[in-house]
């Protein structure tokens, strides 16, 4: 390994050491200077015209952009070729391998970070971009050979097996390669899925993640089997690891494994409107380990699946979309209770959300302390809009209608026995605003409080 290290170094300071390759750098530095001048000075006017465009191609747009963050990189391309042509046509003595070299790097470093924009994730694209460079560079510059030998060079032996610098790279790459295309087919047949409307949405969820779990699998073990790697020699790792593993990833396969059952047996699916505990949502989107609910007040709450399985769910939406709604309320005993009735559904009927499939029901439940106690019940179909909102619109239409007959909803009486001394007691009947009700005065404000017998 030294010895090629050695070597590869003592190339490049021959290479380097040439008066030639010496000029050839200072050109090619002198251009990359010019570049990022120019691009410095063109590209605040390029990317104000771009967004003076009126009704801009978003394709149009995006492939501008892309353009306009490598301009100094088509700048350099540019002048690097003239340059080519230039010392060509004088008749430069000898080769223009360091100018031409450079050229083709920077053509195939455009090209590259042009297609990495396909994968959505910057991090990821950037990491593609210089890697798959890297490899061109090598190749380009004739030391991929040598720089392999380099990285095989340094590795240890576990029994049989031999591992190398050389073969975790290339696991990487091709493992990387492999996963990045499985789950791209596995997202777009996902996609295929959802159009499907013979298909539950939860069997098409079901069927997406299955789908997409076993191309994960198989390009694992193509990956693994590709590089010649014999998977038995997993055994010597397996006890422990499989311990620590089981106890660390507990609550991840249980979640996993709730997940399949609750997609297995349509229990919850996307859209249905659910309360679990003290969250009152709708479901936005069934994933391996949790479940999205998005709540009224547009907080997502991202919930394990395990409580979908081990806690009471109420799902609002699990057969039909036909909820029933229960209001309680209270008027004097002067009201006509028949007459009330009558008003309180004709109430309930009018509200825009009530469902008119079913008429609401009223009845009389108490004779209360200060009132005659009823409860209105009503049906919705879209509880998804809300359950509260709902109830305060039929409370606001009770109270419209009453206002207008002139039924009263009565304030709650209380009767309070006071003994004042050695007079007895007596008995102050109450209002609201704690008055004496026949002479309107405070029966509190005497001049002898009240003993501890109150």
């Amino acid at each position: 390994m030294m010895y090629l290290a050695r070597e590869l170094g003592q190339r490049l300071l021959d290479f380097l050491g040439s008066a030639q390759i010496l000029m050839q750098l200072l050109i090619v530095t002198f251009l990359l200077v010019v570049s990022w001048q120019l691009a410095r000075a063109f590209k605040p006017r390029l990317e104000k015209r771009i967004r003076a465009i009126r009704d801009p191609n978003p394709r149009l747009l995006r492939v501008l952009s892309l353009f306009l963050r490598r301009m100094e990189w088509l700048f350099f391309v540019a002048l690097s070729g003239i340059t080519l042509l230039l010392t060509r046509s004088i008749g430069w003595p000898g080769s223009q391998y360091l100018i031409k070299t450079t050229l083709i790097l920077a053509l195939a470093w455009l090209a590259i970070a042009l297609v990495s924009r396909m994968i959505r994730n910057r991090a990821l694209s950037g990491l593609v971009a210089g890697v798959v460079w890297v490899y061109v560079a090598l190749v380009v510059l004739n030391i991929d050979d040598d720089m392999a030998r380099l990285l095989d060079a340094a590795g240890f032996a576990v029994g049989g097996f031999r591992l190398s610098a050389l073969l975790i790279v290339k696991m990487l790459l091709l493992m990387g390669v492999l996963l990045w295309g499985a789950i791209t087919v596995g997202n777009f047949l996902e996609r295929r899925l959802e159009g499907f409307e013979d298909l539950s949405p939860s069997l098409r969820v079901l069927l997406g993640k299955v789908v997409k779990i076993a191309l994960i699998t198989a390009a694992v073990l193509v990956g693994i089997s590709s590089l010649g790697i014999d998977l038995t020699i997993f055994a010597v790792f397996s006890g422990a690891i499989g311990v620590g593993l089981g106890f660390g990833l507990q609550k991840v396969v249980s979640n996993f494994i709730s997940g399949i059952i609750i997609l297995m047996d349509r229990s919850i699916k996307p859209g249905d409107t659910i309360t679990l505990g003290e969250t009152f949502g709708w479901i936005r989107e069934l994933r391996a380990r949790f479940v999205s609910v998005v709540t009224r007040d547009g907080r997502e709450y991202l919930i394990p699946n395990e409580d979908f399985i081990t806690t009471q769910v109420v799902n609002w939406s699990f057969s039909d979309q036909l909820v029933r709604l229960d209001v309680e309320f209270g008027v004097s005993y002067d009201a006509d209770p028949h007459e009330v009735i009558r008003l309180s559904i004709e109430a309930a009927s009018a509200c825009r959300r009530v469902y008119s499939g079913r008429t609401p029901v009223c009845w009389l439940t108490a004779f209360g302390d200060s009132s005659l106690n009823f409860i209105l019940r009503f049906w919705i179909t879209d509880p998804r809009q809300g359950l509260t909102n709902i109830r305060g619109t039929v409370l606001l239409a009770l109270w419209d209608a009453f206002k207008e007959h002139d039924i009263h909803i009565p304030y709650p009486h209380r009767e309070v026995m006071l003994r004042n001394g050695p007079g007895g007691p007596f008995e102050v009947r109450r209002a609201a605003d704690g008055k004496d009700n026949e002479t309107g005065a405070d029966p509190m404000a005497g001049p002898h409080p009240p003993d501890e017998s109150y």
